[in-house]
């Protein structure tokens, strides 16, 4: 009884100094404890999926070889158009920063964290050329930490394409 008694105050007062050093450096220096939070850019045809379910991927049909939960559709507008149209999008949401922005291959990388733990997810966002005058994109989302995102990041692309259809309505 008495190193069960020991074990509980010691585990008590180790989740007590970690949550001190939390609520001191703030969330975004913690989690920079564990590494970076930017996880870095993605070649959408050559990505390999993780083995852990804390990712999601949309992708335009033939761009992605890996498991594609979401299947982007075509706009109709430029490329350039419907960047700056999920820019507006993504800059409704809460806790995001730009990492990266690639003119010459239309691709943009941002960070999003969790609102009570801030935890880091990665987002890669590249816009394709279509026919017409046209266009679509690829989205992976992907956490940082965590064997399950609880759906966190395929939530995510839905709300962003959501949010997207309703400035740019999707053909078909």
């Amino acid at each position: 009884m008495k190193i069960v008694m020991i074990i509980a105050i010691s585990l008590l007062v180790l989740i007590g100094l970690v949550s001190a050093v939390f609520v001191g450096l703030g969330a975004d220096r913690f989690w920079r404890l564990f590494g970076p939070p930017d996880l870095g850019p993605v070649a959408f045809e050559q990505l390999i999926r993780r083995t852990t379910p804390n990712d999601a991927l949309a992708c335009p049909t033939g761009l992605c070889t890996a498991k594609v939960e979401i299947t982007t559709p075509v706009y109709p507008v430029a490329a350039a158009e419907l960047r700056r149209a999920l820019a507006t999008v993504i800059a409704s949401e809460p806790q995001i920063t730009i990492v990266e922005t690639a003119d010459a291959s239309l691709t943009d990388r941002y960070i999003q964290r969790s609102a009570r733990m801030g935890f880091p997810d990665t987002i890669v966002v590249r816009f394709l050329e279509r026919p017409e005058g046209r266009s679509t994109l690829a989205i992976y989302s992907r956490s940082q930490f965590g064997e399950s995102d609880l759906g966190v990041n395929r939530a995510r692309i839905e709300r962003w394409l959501a949010k997207l259809a309703k400035i740019t309505p999707p053909i078909g």
